[in-house]
């Protein structure tokens, strides 16, 4: 019997959520996590021991393991003493691992075997790159913390250095998915950034896989205030520079007036879907009243079980020929 191959693109806190649905399903994932973080622990430890972001692979590798309440608890626990002070546990053990190997995707593949992680985690790149953004008056910000704070519109984005390669495992997966998965997560931090190293858009254009993007719930100050699901998509397909995306899968329940107020605050609103824009564009938009969640704190977010229960069926009801 053949197994569904899912490969899913995007940043550590939307792939983790995504991650936790779909683990429980037959499939074999393939979490493909941008390593371009430079603010936290990850910054210091980027700048000292020069190695990509062990933070969004982290959080990746946590939601996939067997082992997850108790490995959450110990991966993001931080030191509070001296010159580790800061620092989560999570990004500690990657950087013991890359300093042992020399290479961070074989560091993170050692310790996905020792955590009895189920499915791959595959940084987009195997360096230590900074994200960059030209802005809509054609300034240029460096560095990923950078970017949202000058509340700026952005119009496109780069890697430095800019021919930097995608990890060959991170092609592999692409290209041998019966699904492809971009987000949710952070529109120009999270999921673009895995799209510019040199191989990952190609892949994604060469492969047969059905491609979906899952649209964020709400707008994202210093990103995309006042974005649309279909604003998102062009993005995407911009950096991509071509036009694959088969599904969309979004929000269309409006749960404003239910939301924390520190959301209100900042002046945030639910993402509008533009269902005629995008199903003009050749896209199918999926929605369900049950996708998206505001807990007991009025935090929003997705429900990872039905998101994860959408993902599979498009891809069953897509691949007939196929026997799982």
């Amino acid at each position: 019997m053949k197994k569904i191959k899912i490969a899913i693109i995007g940043g550590g806190t939307g792939l983790a959520v995504l991650s936790r649905g779909l683990k429980n399903y037959p499939v074999d994932i393939s979490a493909i996590v941008s390593v371009a973080d430079d603010g936290g622990s990850t910054g210091i430890i980027r700048d000292q021991i020069d190695m990509p972001a062990p933070g969004d692979i982290r959080n990746v590798m946590s939601a996939l393991s067997e082992v997850e309440t108790k490995l959450e608890h110990l991966f993001t626990y931080r030191f509070k003493k001296d010159e580790i002070s800061g620092h989560s546990l999570g990004n500690l053990m990657l950087a013991a691992m890359y300093d042992i190997s020399g290479d961070f995707a074989t560091a993170v593949s050692e310790l996905s075997k020792i955590l009895n992680v189920k499915g791959t985690v595959i940084p987009s790149t195997n360096v230590s790159p900074k994200l960059a953004a030209r802005m809509i008056d054609d300034s240029i910000i460096i560095g990923e913390s950078y970017i949202p704070k000058v509340q700026k519109e952005i119009k496109e984005m780069y890697l430095i250095p800019t021919n930097i390669d995608a990890t060959p495992a991170a092609v592999e997966a692409i290209l041998e998915a019966d699904i492809i998965v971009l987000g949710p997560g952070s529109l120009y931090t999270s999921i673009i950034p895995n799209l510019l190293p040199k191989g990952i858009a190609e892949a994604v254009a060469e492969s047969t896989g059905i491609k979906v993007y899952v649209s964020n719930l709400l707008e994202q100050p210093g990103e995309t205030m006042g974005m649309s699901a279909y604003d998102h998509l062009y993005a995407i397909e911009k950096h991509l520079k071509t036009r694959v995306i088969d599904y969309v899968i979004l929000n269309e329940q409006d749960v404003y007036e239910e939301m924390a107020d520190t959301y209100k605050n900042r002046g945030v609103q639910i993402i509008r879907s533009e269902r005629d824009k995008l199903e003009a564009h050749g896209v199918s938009v999926i929605t369900d009243d049950d996708l998206i969640i505001v807990d007991e704190e009025r935090v929003v977010r997705h429900n990872n079980e039905k998101l994860a229960e959408i993902i599979y069926d498009i891809v069953i009801d897509q691949t007939e020929t196929l026997k799982y």
